[in-house]
């Protein structure tokens, strides 16, 4: 069974919530990282709301389905999601990179109900997952394993290490998403270091690729509906994004990938979301 279209609509009004949520704490405590947030909404709302078997009331459920947000810096948007879930309260928010608060600016495993790894520094995020789903199939527990990279993350070695150990050892618990909003904390990718054929790379290295719209939650669905039925295999999903998306002024633009939000341009973004200032 798809998605119906009145499921498809509240996913897309909940993700609405969830931007103005996240830029309403980025503005009041003037920190960053509202890009990449904001282009990785879609990709964690149907993650959490549609296939990740996870239990609130018991956040170490042995075994549930396991998320690594590699690009760390888009915690504030992974902890909206959990907070909808009822992992902790929504109010929780307002304590986001405050002194002894449990939302730091990057997830940590040890502190926040509902993060599985702590992440950060970019590339590890991919072997994190990999181990966790490797362990898994050898405990012989249905749960699978998702790893949401950035694209400017996949720079780095690490995680075309990875990839050819999670194509050998036919991972098919693990399922990576690429948050292809093509843009990062200098630039663009394309500036910074080519990324070439994604496609053809990772199905070189023995992986199932996808594509969709990271922005559509019924191709995302879709998506990972397919990505089960893949046996032998890990599957990439190439989910394409904007850096940004929902503000117009930040839309692919490399600047406000860590930049804190002003007065002004919290207004701006607020009433183009239809929200209140």
């Amino acid at each position: 069974m798809g998605l119906t279209t009145e499921r498809i609509k509240e996913l897309q009004e909940q993700c609405r919530r969830f931007r103005m949520d996240v830029l309403e704490v980025l503005h009041e405590k003037q920190t960053g990282h509202p890009g990449g947030s904001l282009s990785v909404c879609e990709i964690l709302d149907v993650l959490y709301f549609t296939q990740m078997n996870v239990d609130p009331s018991n956040p170490q459920m042995e075994d549930r389905d396991r998320l690594v947000l590699c690009k760390g810096h888009a915690a504030p948007m992974l902890y909206r999601v959990l907070a909808e879930k009822g992992f902790f309260p929504v109010e929780e928010m307002h304590t986001l990179r405050d002194f002894e608060t449990r939302l730091q600016g990057h997830p940590c495993v040890l502190e926040t109900p509902g993060v599985d790894a702590t992440t950060g520094p970019l590339g590890i995020g991919l072997s994190a997952a990999l181990g966790m789903a490797l362990g898994l199939r050898m405990s012989g527990s249905p749960a699978r394993v998702y790893a949401v990279l950035g694209d400017g993350e996949i720079d780095e070695g690490t995680v075309w290490e990875a990839s050819m150990s999670a194509a050998k050892f036919k991972a098919d618990n693990l399922c990576a998403v690429l948050d292809w909003n093509r843009v990062q904390l200098d630039g663009t990718t394309a500036d910074i270091m080519p990324t070439g054929d994604l496609e053809a790379k990772f199905a070189s290295f023995g992986w199932n690729v996808l594509n969709c719209d990271g922005h559509n939650v019924k191709e995302l669905y879709e998506a990972f509906e397919e990505a089960k039925k893949v046996k032998g295999k890990p599957t990439m999903i190439l989910a394409h994004t904007i850096k940004g998306k929902g503000v117009s002024f930040m839309e692919g633009k490399n600047a406000w990938h860590g930049k804190p939000i002003d007065d002004e341009s919290y207004a701006q973004a607020m009433k183009e979301l239809g929200g209140e200032v």
